[in-house]
């Protein structure tokens, strides 16, 4: 079992950055896919991004293209670089380590993100 820390969050202008940091701990890190999801006030959990196999990525249409998503087996961390942020961004963006499906995974707490100016 893998424990999973978010930070990085926090109140951004539109068109700003963030970059958001998952720490993982407990196991073997560079053995797990993993991958970040958002949920916005009153609307379901959304899949946001994931990286396979430390270089296979994959993400959602809204953020392709300002969203970066890599991961640093050393240090056990994986980041969500985003970039060209906007309103709809706003969500609490939590991270997941999994060796199969997202929903069989380990998750984190969350962390917050709003874009507003």
């Amino acid at each position: 079992q893998v424990q999973l820390v978010e930070s990085g969050g926090g109140l951004v202008q539109p068109g700003g950055s963030l970059r958001l940091s998952c720490a993982a701990s407990g196991s073997i890190f560079s053995r797990y896919n993993m991958g970040w999801y958002r949920q916005a006030p009153g609307k379901q959990r959304e899949f946001v991004a994931c990286i396979i196999s430390g270089t296979n990525t994959a993400y959602a249409d809204s953020v392709a293209g300002r969203f970066t998503i890599s991961r640093d087996n050393a240090r056990n961390t994986m980041y969500l670089q985003m970039n060209s942020l906007k309103p709809e961004d706003t969500a609490v963006y939590s991270c997941y380590a999994s060796r199969g499906s997202a929903s069989s995974g380990s998750w984190g707490q969350g962390t917050q993100v709003t874009v507003s100016s």
